[in-house]
């Protein structure tokens, strides 16, 4: 229906909604922090890699921002809320410390980073991915990752061998809050034990233990590695550790056996003590073969130098060439039996007659037909002048 004449023409509503959609878009995005690389947005990632130069976090990272990495930094050390508007001494700047709420994976690897202070991750609520590998970890605080109730995975591969038991005591200490925790690494950091803290993460998924300098799994660690109700059990790494394989292993090697699913690179393990078992299949050894000397009261010992395989199998071949020498030796004498008469025949005979003419010149020497005149004196023999002889 036309309108009628000296009436406004009437507006539809769609007009005033597309001229506020095209206003809330064309607000200006936040811009990228100085020394950093934004893809896509800075939002969706973030990179800062500045060198030496960078020696705390970026304090310029848009609240909104979803992914950080910070790699090749001189960091050295992360200070209580870093991450949150901390200052060089620490103390948080805004009330709350609540600076990048939206922020769910933060990766800090090749920084040098060597203390992580009490609460250098506050601030993060929404933290569910932290890598701080490959950096020289000399200190960390029991508390470092207080507040980080939504994080699930947790990377610490080559950064914990320099920090010696204190260190690894603190993370037992600092991994105990975690109790949402899915993924663990700590490959690479000469662990001669795994923190039991880890072992008792209730949802943890996978823990990654490659590289370490574990000689096996005690039946302590083994039992804090099930899990009761419907929680699943965690997935163990343990390739390339130098496994002891003696009597203290035939509990790992039952637990093995009964879930090889829960390792996937159970076929990967080898030995590495005795001598005898050095770079065995742990998996192909027989319990029988797993023994010690002295045992202590916990099972735990010297393991016996038993004669590996290898050995036994040489000693097999070694018997296998004697006996065919020894089987060659007499079908060359079979085969040589007339021959072999014939020479045994000429030398009973010869020596026959050798002992014949050692009986000859016996008799004749001892004939006393045969036996020298004796000399008759000297003045016996001698004659007068007057004689006629």
């Amino acid at each position: 229906m036309a309108p009628r004449a000296g009436q406004p023409e009437p507006r539809g509503p769609l007009l005033p909604g597309l001229l506020l959609v095209a206003a809330a878009l064309s607000r200006p995005a936040a811009p990228c922090p100085f020394q950093c690389y934004c893809f896509g947005s800075p939002k969706l990632l973030l990179r800062c890699a500045s060198g030496a130069e960078l020696r705390q976090p970026p304090r310029d990272v848009p609240p909104d921002a979803r992914n950080l990495t910070i790699v090749g930094a001189n960091l050295t050390v992360l200070r209580a809320a870093a991450f949150a508007g901390g200052d060089a001494n620490g103390e948080e700047e805004e009330a709350g410390g609540v600076r990048l709420p939206l922020l769910t994976a933060l990766r800090l690897t090749h920084n040098n980073i060597e203390v992580v202070e009490d609460g250098a991750f506050d601030g993060l609520p929404s933290l569910a991915a932290l890598d701080l590998s490959h950096n020289p970890l000399r200190a960390l605080g029991g508390g470092a990752f207080r507040g980080l109730l939504a994080l699930r995975s947790l990377q610490l591969n080559h950064a914990l061998a320099r920090g010696g038991p204190a260190l690894l005591a603190a993370l037992d200490a600092a991994l105990a809050p975690l109790d949402e925790l899915r993924f663990l690494g700590l490959a690479g950091n000469a662990l001669s034990r795994l923190p039991p803290a880890a072992l008792r993460r209730p949802r943890l998924e996978q823990l990654d233990a490659r590289l370490n300098a574990l000689t096996g799994l005690s039946p302590d660690e083994l039992r804090a590695l099930e899990r009761e109700g419907n929680l699943p059990a965690p997935r163990l790494l343990l390739a390339d550790n130098p496994l002891r394989c003696g009597c203290a292993a035939r509990s790992l090697l039952a637990w093995l056996r009964n879930a090889t699913e829960r390792v996937p690179d159970a076929r990967r393990l080898r030995c590495a003590s005795p001598r005898p078992l050095h770079d065995r299949p742990f998996l192909d050894l027989d319990e029988a073969r797993l023994r010690c000397a002295n045992r202590d009261t916990d099972g735990r010992g010297e393991e016996l130098e038993l004669p590996g395989p290898e050995l036994e199998a040489s000693y097999v071949f070694f018997g296998l060439v004697l006996a065919l020498i020894g089987l060659i030796f007499l079908m060359v004498l079979y085969l040589n039996r007339r021959g072999i008469q014939r020479w045994m025949r000429n030398l009973r005979e010869a020596c026959r007659d050798q002992m014949e003419g050692y009986h000859y010149r016996y008799e004749q020497d001892a004939d006393p037909r045969r036996a020298p005149t004796p000399a008759a004196p000297a003045g016996s023999r001698a004659t007068s002048p007057s004689s006629g002889l």
